[in-house]
């Protein structure tokens, strides 16, 4: 079955940087937007970024834009979120998710695949 696997969450110092990754295994991302949402306690699943299946266009949450960039390499059949100038508001459960087709959705129930998890937080 198709896999997503992130990675590259810690705890970070607020300014800080991190680099999240997706794995995905068994299905080509080639086919399918890619996006990554956020959950933190006691709060709903957030859009954070999606990208196209070219990865042409992409799109930020207005409480990301300028910090966080979404990219995606399809001949290694991963994407990656590089994180920057991070607030412990950005504390959170990070997914990558996946949807068929060209174009990424802010709906998290668009979405046909979903990874695990990886936490991130930001705290001094």
């Amino acid at each position: 079955q198709v896999q997503l696997v992130e990675s590259g969450g810690g705890l970070v110092q607020p300014g800080g940087s991190l680099r999240l990754s997706c794995a995905v295994s068994r299905v080509s991302i080639s086919s399918f937007a890619m996006a990554w949402f956020r959950q933190a306690p006691g709060k709903e699943r957030q859009f954070v970024t999606g990208i196209s299946w070219s990865g042409a266009t992409a799109y930020y949450a207005d409480s990301v834009k300028g910090r966080f960039t979404m990219s995606r390499d399809n001949a290694k059949n991963a994407v990656y979120l590089q994180m920057n100038s991070l607030k412990p508001e950005d504390t959170a459960v990070y997914y990558c998710a996946a949807k068929f087709g060209s174009s990424w959705s802010r709906r998290a129930d668009e979405y046909d695949y979903w990874g695990q998890g990886t936490q991130v937080t930001v705290s001094s």
